[in-house]
């Protein structure tokens, strides 16, 4: 063989190589799909292909895109222009500066998802959830240094044995390139469940919970808190405040699904 043949040789086999590791890996796909046929994220039912939600919870699911306040991410019923803020910001400005989330938190396959992860143990669904978290806060990405979880206290993740926040967070930095700490942020002290609890209650319950680690992790960054569930906001007002306090140049929030209450 000449020098040329051999040349040309080269390229052409790890063309060969590469597709026929293409073809075994779809042959093993379709295996897999036979065997252990893919189903629905949010409801299990069986769907044609490894797409995520089927058709029904597709539908079911409540985007949540513009036209929206651009402090709190609440959808506008319709577009009123650029930069407008809703009713809520003005009367409540948050700490944070822009919050962002998936879909509305309703009786739906957003709130399923959540559960399943939260209380499931379906760490499964950290990837496609936190894929569709870094698409909805790209914007909030593209200005962040640095990607920190809401914390639960020691006590709560010693119980649980995962931190719901930490598991979507670290999906998210994968998938953007932000780097992640999920230790930057601590809960230094146990609170009650606040489900069922009155916006106030919330807040009382959340003051002083939330202290920085280490300074320096935080100092002079712009960083995005993330969680599963905006409700009040309470939660990650208190962790906002806190990292502010330690140098913070900025938080903004990113969360899977939020609580919208229909005015």
């Amino acid at each position: 063989m000449t020098d040329g043949a051999a040349e040309r040789s080269g390229p052409l086999a790890a063309r060969a190589a590469a597709a026929a590791r293409n073809v075994a890996r779809s042959a093993l796909d379709a295996a897999l799909d036979v065997v252990f046929p893919p189903g629905c994220l949010a409801c299990r039912r069986s769907v044609a292909r490894d797409v995520g939600l089927c058709a029904a919870c597709w539908r079911g699911m409540r985007f949540i895109e513009r036209p929206f306040c651009e402090r709190l991410g609440l959808p506008f019923p319709q577009d009123f222009g650029p930069g407008l803020l809703s009713p809520e910001a003005i009367a409540h400005p948050p700490a944070y500066g822009r919050a962002r989330a998936v879909a509305r938190y309703d009786d739906g396959p957003a709130r399923r998802l959540v559960h399943a992860l939260k209380y499931g143990d379906r760490l499964d669904l950290g990837r496609p959830m936190g894929a569709w978290m870094a698409r909805a806060g790209a914007e909030l990405l593209a200005d962040a240094d640095i990607v920190v979880p809401v914390p639960l206290h020691r006590a709560r993740l010693w119980r649980r044995q995962f931190n719901q926040a930490a598991v979507l967070a670290r999906e998210v930095s994968r998938r953007s390139g932000v780097p992640w700490d999920p230790l930057a942020l601590a809960r230094v002290k146990p609170t009650a469940s606040q489900v069922g609890m009155t916006r106030p209650q919330r807040m009382d319950n959340v003051q002083g919970a939330f202290a920085v680690a280490v300074a320096s992790a935080v100092t002079g960054r712009r960083v995005l808190l993330v969680d599963d569930v905006l409700t009040t906001g309470s939660t990650l007002e208190a962790a906002a405040r806190a990292l502010l306090r330690s140098g913070a140049a900025g938080v903004d929030v990113l969360v899977f699904a939020r609580v919208v209450t229909e005015s």
